[in-house]
């Protein structure tokens, strides 16, 4: 199985992409997707994910990758784990997944934000483009 389609749970696929030209940690890479498809629903709560070693070879990576990623999620309440067993997508509350969305947002408005003021965007300016950009990506 290559990278790029993602690792295959009995019949549901986890679509991680990791490429290694994005400028970002393997582990990032990985731990921003899965943290966003669980804050999506995209992985539903209980859902059993990959070993470690399952998820570590399907992704051609190391088990070090996966195991910190993991931890992290689960230090966040994204994840937990039942010794013996497995680990599996936690419950996340309304409240928290709003929270986790807004950060996600806001994150990304404010890299966006610090790329115009390299390039010595006006703020007016930027508050065009993403006028543009919003109404360009407004569903049908």
């Amino acid at each position: 199985m290559r990278q790029e389609n993602g690792v295959e749970v009995g019949m549901m696929r986890i679509p991680v992409t990791i490429t290694n030209d994005s400028g970002k940690p393997l582990y990032h890479q990985i731990k921003e997707q899965l943290r966003a498809m669980i804050l999506s629903r995209h992985l539903p709560e209980g859902m059993l994910l990959p070993s470690i070693r399952e998820f570590a070879a399907d992704l051609s990576c190391s088990v070090i990758t996966i195991r910190r990623v993991y931890q992290d999620l689960e230090q966040e309440g994204l994840l937990y784990t039942r010794q013996g067993t497995g680990t599996f997508v936690a419950r996340v509350g309304e409240e928290e997944r709003e929270r986790f969305r807004n950060v996600a947002v806001y994150e990304a408005f404010r890299q966006a934000v610090e790329t115009g003021r390299q390039v010595q965007c006006s703020s007016d300016e930027m508050r065009s483009i993403l006028d543009e950009l919003l109404q360009d990506t407004e569903p049908n």
